[in-house]
């Protein structure tokens, strides 16, 4: 049995992960805009940042694990994950056309659903196209939603039969 626990299943409080991914999407956008050292942004985030309410009063504290883990792993492997991203994208649309924050949204996710099995594909896909909203982006939401649904049923297509 998978825990999700952690994760947001509608209304109320958000959780440690919903918040971890927040505060993941928003240090692989500063990475990139800054050009920082992803253990500098991650050490920033952990002293500074990762704190209740950081997505709004009804926010958990962020899971520094798990915040860490998906910010190192998604950086760590940019290269593969912008290639699967890239040929999910539709005609003539190339990864820097996209806007900063949804490609740090889609990378997070694509690491998750390369490398945490323990987190159903399904539960990722839903958690990040809520933070889309979240974020503001209306109908960017249906895209990062289009997007991480291919892969994961490239990656893992016996969970999204």
């Amino acid at each position: 049995m998978t825990d999700t626990t952690n994760e947001n299943h509608g209304g109320g409080r958000k959780g440690a992960r919903t918040t971890s991914r927040l505060a993941a999407v928003q240090a692989l956008y500063q990475i990139e805009f800054r050009g920082e050292d992803p253990a500098t942004t991650i050490d920033e985030f952990r002293r500074y940042r990762l704190k209740p309410g950081l997505g709004g009063p009804d926010w958990a504290a962020a899971d520094p694990e798990f915040f860490k883990a998906i910010v190192e792993g998604a950086w760590a492997r940019k290269p593969e994950i912008d290639g699967l991203i890239s040929p999910a994208l539709a005609k003539n649309w190339t990864l820097q056309r996209i806007d900063p924050v949804l490609r740090a949204a889609l990378r997070a996710g694509v690491f998750e659903i390369l490398a945490r099995a323990d987190i159903p594909a399904r539960t990722t896909i839903g958690e990040y196209v809520e933070l889309a909203y979240a974020f503001d982006a209306g109908a960017e939401a249906g895209f990062l939603n289009g997007v991480l649904d291919r892969i994961a049923r490239e990656r893992r297509p016996s969970e999204m039969a």
